[in-house]
This record gives structure tokens, sequence and C-alpha cells, in this order.
């Protein structure tokens, strides 16, 4: 099997009490570059309180296998940071990139999906999310910008991610009316180990 071309990796963590997810980004950014040279910091993403998305991003997409993560991870768990302690860093293989109307607005809230397709149903999902639904929702005002990946490490492998102006952008008519199409209706009872999560964005330093 060849190895993977990785664009991006993600680093789910939970910062400690007395840490902020971006100080802990930059922490991570600098112990990353150790195994990583060519790495940047692109989006800090936080539930209040909670779990972190630290995403960064490759300056060039290559092949990478899992040795690299490992190697990074342990890096990252082994530095005496709390909120690293039990980080988790994938590979992300980049599928899809759609830019929405709100492009060069803030965008406080990002929305990220995440799920394993049951068995026997991959094709057809991944058709539904690259041909239908992550398109449609790229388009609907408030969205900034939409990413696909399959996330290669930790899971669960697909992961649609939205950058939003608002939260409110979710509820209106043009987003629903994505969600509810005949072909969405079909597919999406075919997602298993979900993972649908509201953060909150910071500003990179």
């Amino acid at each position: 099997m060849s190895t993977p071309v990785i664009d991006s990796l993600l680093l789910r963590c939970t910062p400690a009490v007395n840490e902020t997810a971006t100080a802990l980004a930059q922490a991570a950014l600098a112990l990353l570059r150790d195994v990583f040279a060519d790495l940047r910091l692109v989006r800090v993403a936080q539930q209040s309180q909670g779990i972190a998305y630290l995403y960064f991003e490759l300056s060039s997409p290559q092949p990478l296998s899992a040795e690299y993560t490992v190697q990074a991870e342990r890096r990252l768990q082994g530095a005496g940071i709390a909120g690293l302690v039990a980080g988790e860093l994938s590979r992300l293989q980049l599928v899809m990139h759609r830019i929405g109307p709100a492009q060069g607005e803030a965008t406080p809230v990002h929305y990220a999906v995440e799920m394993d397709p049951e068995a026997g149903w991959q094709d057809d999902l991944f058709a539904w999310y690259d041909q239908e639904h992550l398109p449609g929702l790229a388009s609907v005002a408030g969205t900034a910008q939409a990413f696909r990946y399959l996330n290669l490490d930790h899971g669960p492998l697909s992961l649609a991610c939205y950058d939003l102006v608002d939260a409110e952008v979710m509820g209106c008519p043009a987003w629903l009316a994505v969600r509810g199409t005949d072909w969405s209706a079909r597919v999406r009872p075919h997602f298993t180990n979900t993972r649908r999560t509201m953060f909150d964005t910071q500003a990179l330093a």
C-alpha cells in the first residue's frame, strides 16, 4: 500500500484550567516542528472549558506514514504540558475545500461533523458529501469555508468542518434545505461513531 499524501494534522487535546487553547497550540507547534519543519498553525477551536481541535498545515502535501504522527504524539505527550498529556495527533488528508460567501469575514464558530460510514456505505456517503452536501452548505450565506478530510489515525474517518460567522447560520432556511434533501435522508442513517461538535475559534497569536 502506498504512503498517503498528507496536507494537515489535527491535534485533539483538552487544555488544563491554567492553559489557553491558543497557548497550548503554540507550544504544540514548537514541539511538532522538530518532526515537521514546515508546519504552521491555521486554526484553534475549543468548546467552552472543554476539548480543543488544533489544526496545522504542511507547507505542501507530502507522503507521510503513521510512524511520523506516532513519534510526534509521543513527543507532545512527554513534554510535561498538562493539556498535551492525553493529546491525539492525526494525519488529515484533504478531500474537498470550498470557499463560501462569507470569505474574509470573522468566523467565531467552527462546526465539525465526524463519522465512520456503516459497512458497505462508504462510496454512497462520500459521493453525497462531495457532490451535494458539503458544496451545498459551503454556499450558504454566513459560511466562510468548508473542508472535508479523511482522518487516517484516530478517526472517525470522515471529518467535515465549517467556519461560520454565527451559530445561527445552522438554523437558517438555506442550511436546513441542504440538510433536508432526499439524498440526505437516505444516507444519513448510515453514519456510525458520529460526533457533531460546535467550537468557538480563538485568534492566532
